[in-house]
């Protein structure tokens, strides 16, 4: 956890393994909720839907944040909403689930200057980009700051080479600690130091996640400039690659350019349920040839800022969805392209 920690510079810090992000994120808006007891928590709409369903069960009020035409955290509206005084913790995304899109820590930092709020940043599928040495400078800047934030979960299962069931949250004050405090005097008799069960909300979990863990990390050091981070690179440079092909084919409409490795596209066609109907279509016919992509419901403002010519007539359309997070996909996005060209036929 120390080494997670120090990728963001942080030194001193309280965090351990969860059994995946939901709990993680679970665990820093309650530490959130029990600071700034009945104030709202605040996440863009692009948010993975945790935030919101995390805040059901905790009982706290939820405040949704509109995004730009990039996927990210407007700021303009977040200050329209931290007006009212009743925020009490910001939910930063470094690598939106659906999109990659990284929320300006930046902008949202300096929105903190003026009105108090805890800032929590997701960085459950993006943390690890922070070691990539080709991030645009926009999104560096974001990674830069990171460190400011308050707490942070980042899921190895997803860039960390773990298996499901393994997240971690970490927080930059130990002394949340004390939030924990109860009493086990029949588990934890061994010794007279705080153990990780008294800090944690899942207390017991298997072990065997925190070894394959440490093992990955004594061979994969996270050190930017290393063999981790090289894999990292290789993902985006796949993504951009993807992007630009898909960018200068007619047949496909894209939307921005990806911050992280995931890029999201739809098929050209008249109106906004074609393209819906489209995308399902070629996502069933890549399949069979072998390509397995995703499908997303997104905005259909992501594409229209670059195809102000469609008829985008409703507020959400289906899209084709890729994450290339397999170094070797920069190695497979020439193969890409033919399938998705079989697909369209």
């Amino acid at each position: 956890m120390a080494e997670i920690a120090g990728m963001f510079g942080w030194t001193g810090h309280l965090g351990h393994l969860t059994g995946g992000g939901t709990m993680a994120n679970l665990e820093a808006l309650w530490v959130a909720g029990r600071l700034h007891p009945g104030k709202k928590i605040a996440a863009s709409s692009q948010a993975h839907y945790t935030h919101r369903r995390i805040t059901g069960v905790l009982q706290v009020p939820f405040a949704e944040v509109a995004c730009d035409r990039r996927g990210r955290m407007d700021a303009n509206a977040l200050e329209d909403l931290l007006r009212a005084g009743d925020v009490g913790c910001v939910v930063a995304t470094a690598g939106a689930t659906a999109t990659g899109a990284v929320d300006p820590l930046p902008e949202i930092l300096e929105l903190r200057r003026r009105y108090p709020f805890r800032l929590h940043v997701d960085a459950a599928y993006g943390g690890y980009f922070t070691l990539a040495g080709n991030l645009d400078a926009e999104t560096r800047a974001s990674f830069d700051r990171v460190g400011e934030a308050d707490s942070i979960v980042i899921d190895p299962h997803k860039h960390g080479l773990q298996p499901y069931g393994c997240g971690t949250v970490i927080f930059r004050d130990p002394a949340v600690g004390a939030l924990y405090k109860h009493e086990s005097p029949y588990t934890y008799f061994t010794s007279h130091e705080l153990h990780l069960g008294e800090i944690s909300l899942e207390c017991s979990r298997p072990g065997a996640a925190a070894a394959a863990l440490w093992a990955t990390q004594r061979l994969l050091p996270l050190q930017r400039g290393g063999e981790f981070a090289a894999g990292l690179e290789a993902c985006r440079r796949a993504a951009l690659a993807l992007y630009e092909k898909l960018r200068h084919d007619p047949k496909w409409l894209t939307a921005f350019a990806p911050q992280l490795d995931i890029v999201i596209w739809a098929p050209r066609a008249a109106t906004s349920a074609a393209i819906s109907d489209r995308s399902q279509e070629i996502f069933e016919r890549a399949a069979a040839h072998n390509l397995h992509l995703a499908v997303a419901h997104l905005p259909a403002a992501f594409f229209r800022q670059h195809h102000p010519e469609l008829d985008l007539n409703q507020e959400r359309i289906t899209c084709l969805r890729s994450v290339l997070m397999k170094p070797e996909h920069e190695a497979w996005v020439e193969q890409i392209g033919e399938l998705l060209d079989k697909s369209t036929c």
